[in-house]
């Protein structure tokens, strides 16, 4: 089929360049396909000698028998370019849900393997979760994090596996604190600064609901005022964990007031991320100025689609 043949193509050219690229970066997890071809809407990720491949609804008609047999076509065009032993490729379906969904469990095979970007080490999970305990698209996001960290008490909120917190310490902050609902991600957070060296000891992990924590904590006369902030919540939940449901369009105001008001200290910066396609920021709700949109400016060289997340800097 002519598709099945331009994505060889594609996948053969597109392979050697990104590979080159990130040779020279230093970088062991990237894209390498970003859904280039409309009728095969994957997309590629390699971590060092593994890949995983992300299905999205395809809406070209076909029955289910030959949309199955174009699967394992495309599966094994990806082996073959890509030099992968079989075993070594992860596939999932991505469809379009509301709530935690991206950090629920599906599996149990627990295939870890360490992987490098921006000088630092990270443990990604390719086959027990959606997604893998790193987002590549905040590469360069955590980049400028890092180049605003030194010296500062940074607050992570809706901290995952702790990247920005990883790269936090890298870029020499005095005290960290990551919160998170899940106690396996704190935990994943604590190895990863374990593997490059920084001592979880020196750094705060909270496991709680955010909004219960802001809400308790700001009654605390002894908080800590923070410089510098990190706020990329998930577009909606309503884990059973929590008292409400979080809904971020919904919520964001609340969310950044809040930490403005009772969290932040004097000059602080804050970097507020969402990947909810349709989200819309009204800076006349916040109370923060200099509100800078550095989406184009932290989009990632080897993610085609433009349109996965927004990123806001803004300061107190």
């Amino acid at each position: 089929m002519k598709h099945l043949e331009m994505f060889s193509n594609r996948l053969t050219r597109m392979s050697k360049h990104w590979k080159k690229w990130a040779r020279r970066r230093g970088i062991t997890c990237f894209r390498v396909y970003d859904r280039d071809i409309p009728q095969v809407p994957i997309s590629i990720d390699l971590y060092e000698n593994y890949c995983l491949v992300s299905e999205y609804l395809n809406s070209y008609p076909m029955s289910e028998d030959e949309r199955e047999s174009e699967r394992n076509s495309i599966r094994n065009f990806i082996i073959e370019i890509l030099q992968l032993a079989p075993e070594n490729l992860f596939w999932k379906t991505r469809e379009r849900k509301k709530g935690n969904l991206q950090y629920e469990k599906f599996d149990t095979q627990e295939k870890s393997i360490q992987v490098n970007e921006g000088g630092l080490k990270f443990k990604v999970n390719l086959s027990d979760y959606l997604d893998t305990g790193l987002f590549l698209d905040h590469r360069t996001t955590r980049d400028l994090f890092r180049k605003e960290a030194s010296g500062k008490n940074i607050l992570n909120l809706y901290s995952y596996t702790g990247a920005f917190s990883v790269y936090a310490a890298d870029g020499g902050a005095k005290k960290i604190t990551s919160v998170d609902l899940s106690q396996k991600y704190l935990d994943w957070s604590k190895e990863n600064f374990e593997l490059n060296g920084f001592s979880p000891e020196e750094h705060e992990f909270i496991r709680e609901d955010i909004t219960e924590w802001l809400k308790r904590e700001r009654t605390n006369p002894k908080r800590t005022q923070y410089d510098l902030i990190v706020v990329d919540p998930p577009t909606f939940s309503n884990s059973k964990k929590m008292k409400d449901i979080f809904d971020v369009q919904r919520d964001y105001s609340f969310l950044l007031n809040s930490i403005y008001r009772d969290f932040s200290a004097p000059g602080a910066i804050l970097f507020f991320s969402t990947n909810f396609r349709k989200f819309k920021l009204d800076t006349d709700e916040l109370l923060w100025e200099d509100i800078q949109d550095i989406t184009k400016q932290t989009h990632p060289e080897d993610f085609r689609n433009e349109k996965i997340r927004f990123v806001w800097k803004m300061r107190k």
